[in-house]
């Protein structure tokens, strides 16, 4: 249980506060009526002091306060109160007569009615300081699972950064070996590398260079071309500022489907035309591939475009364009205009 382990929960609680209510009350009478008239007294007045607190906060004033019935509010309350208050009045004295008594029966007075009214007029007060003591505690256990939370999260996040760093080191290793015997492969090797941190260090930020986003770029485009069996024409225009700011990963989309829809790997003729602009405020990026006849039938856009456009529309409202276009069958365009950062 949490509260043998020192973390009793909001209803454990509860119970505590209501059992030590109880033993006070009944040590405090006991000694001078005995304890079988304590017991009784106590067990209806414990019950009695649940009802009007526990029907305050959790029927009444949430179901007819908060919700505006302030009138019926009022009316269910003086019910509750006089009427729970006669009630234990009139339970207690009739066990008392029935079991108890040795003299003369005990009557219900005016003024025995009264104070008995009166007692659940102080209860009913109580039960506001009850509802705000529920509250704090319930905040303060949700404060402290949300820290235990964010503790597992850093913890993990602790844990995934040294996994990849672990295999940063290896690909490390392995490329200062190949570069003795390959140092092609090696220069593939560090540029996968290089893709592997931009994943793990920049992607997750909201913004990275200009230079980090292309580098990034070039990397990819290296390692897509070992995949093709033929030379592929690949012309890369760059004019930009180098400390500018963009969100990752923003154009990989449109370079990702030049090798996925406009690159036929078994011909000669496959040419690619990439240009980044940063122009007046704003960077003007652009994709041109051939379209081919073995891959014309797959639609080279679909979901990473619609995923795209839905990105710049939380990122730049309306202050961007995007246009997609096939020039007479032959090529197939991607244009994205942004502001820059």
């Amino acid at each position: 249980m949490n509260f043998l382990k020192g973390k009793a929960t909001i209803v454990q609680l509860q119970w505590l506060i209501w059992i030590a209510v109880y033993f006070i009350i009944f040590f405090s009478i006991a000694p001078v009526d005995g304890v079988p008239q304590a017991l009784s007294f106590t067990t209806i007045s414990v019950a009695f002091y649940i009802l009007v607190i526990y029907g305050n906060i959790k029927f009444l004033f949430p179901d007819f306060y908060e919700k505006g019935h302030k009138l019926a509010y009022v009316i269910f309350v003086i019910i509750l109160l006089v009427g729970g208050g006669l009630a234990r009045g009139y339970l207690i004295i009739f066990i008392s007569n029935k079991f108890m008594a040795t003299g003369k029966p005990e009557v219900m007075t005016f003024a025995m009615a009264t104070n008995f009214v009166i007692a659940g007029c102080l209860n009913f007060m109580l039960s506001f300081v009850f509802r705000i003591a529920i509250a704090y505690f319930s905040l303060k256990q949700q404060s402290e699972k949300i820290l235990a939370q964010k503790t597992y999260a850093e913890l993990n996040l602790l844990k995934s950064q040294v996994q990849p760093h672990f295999l940063f080191n290896t690909l490390n290793n392995i490329y200062y070996e190949a570069y003795r015997e390959a140092p092609r492969t090696a220069g593939l090797i560090e540029r996968l590398s290089d893709i592997m941190r931009y994943f793990v260090d920049e992607s997750p930020k909201d913004e990275v260079s200009m230079q980090t986003e292309v580098s990034f770029i070039e990397n990819y485009i290296a390692l897509e071309k070992i995949r093709i069996r033929h030379k592929t024409d690949i012309s890369f225009v760059k004019e930009y500022n180098a400390e500018s700011r963009i969100p990752p990963m923003l154009l990989m989309t449109f370079v990702e489907n030049i090798f996925k829809h406009g690159i036929d790997k078994s011909s000669k003729e496959n040419k690619i035309e990439i240009s980044l602009i940063q122009q007046e405020g704003f960077l003007l990026f652009q994709t041109c591939n051939r379209i081919h006849d073995k891959v014309s039938k797959e639609e080279p856009h679909g979901f990473g475009i619609e995923n795209l456009r839905k990105r710049l529309t939380m990122l730049y409202g309306t202050k961007f364009e995007l246009n997609i276009e096939k020039n007479g069958g032959h090529t197939f365009t991607a244009f994205l205009k942004v502001p820059i950062l």
